[in-house]
């Protein structure tokens, strides 16, 4: 049994010794578990991204039916069992990958206007870019499959009601918006609904050039509205 604990401190602390006694090894298999545990944690953050972002991608591209734990594992380049260690069910993985990236997005949004209220074309555009990208598509089809998933719907309601709530945040914020005037919030929530319709269309067609007509006139209307 002693040859045992040598090799296995041995092993643990990288002495190479074997020769150390009972308390030293205890404390030393502390001090290498201390230091393993960072590079540990820093891989199961870079393992769980990976596997959100490929969940985005799979719904985004095959749909809910087409998006299992398999595929996404698959694509994210990781075990099922990885995949099933950060993520119980399919429904934990899809809801929680939705709502990862579309808090990158709200980042991202900020991050183009860092300095608050900005130019109120340029802030339509960008929200608008939110509903027509990737995001959008994978969320849709989230949706879709909540309308016929028990299970699953309660908690699509309950990202969805958390995501409208922040891209409103920042659209008060950047806009510049006073919603104690009447009609103010109502008219922030009008761009939000015609950004979704516009994400829904480009679903089928590119509309990139009328979009960009409707982005100037709600822009002008938003500036007639809010001052």
């Amino acid at each position: 049994m002693g040859a045992v604990s040598a090799v296995d401190t041995s092993d643990e602390t990288g002495t190479g010794t074997g020769t150390s006694t009972g308390t030293s090894t205890d404390t030393s298999t502390d001090t290498s578990a201390v230091a393993d545990r960072g590079p540990k944690q820093d891989r199961s953050r870079v393992t769980r991204k990976r596997l959100l972002e490929a969940a985005v991608s799979c719904l985004a591209e095959h749909g809910w039916a087409g998006s299992t734990v398999s595929v996404v594992a698959e694509r994210a380049g990781v075990s099922r069992g990885a995949a099933q260690h950060h993520f119980r069910t399919r429904e934990d993985l899809f809801t929680a990958a939705v709502e990862y990236v579309a808090e990158e997005r709200s980042l991202a949004l900020r991050a183009l206007f860092p300095e608050g209220p900005a130019d109120r074309r340029a802030v339509v555009a960008a929200v608008v870019d939110l509903y027509t990208g990737p995001l959008f598509r994978a969320a849709l089809h989230l949706w879709v499959a909540a309308s016929n998933e028990d299970q699953l719907r309660p908690r699509v309601t309950e990202l969805e009601a958390h995501v409208g709530r922040e891209t409103h945040r920042i659209a008060v914020d950047l806009l510049g918006a006073d919603e104690t005037v009447p009609g103010v919030r109502e008219t922030v929530q009008g761009l939000l609904d015609m950004a979704r319709g516009l994400g829904l269309a480009n679903l089928l067609t590119d509309d990139t050039s009328r979009r960009d007509r409707v982005v100037a006139q709600w822009a002008a209307l938003l500036d007639e509205a809010l001052g």
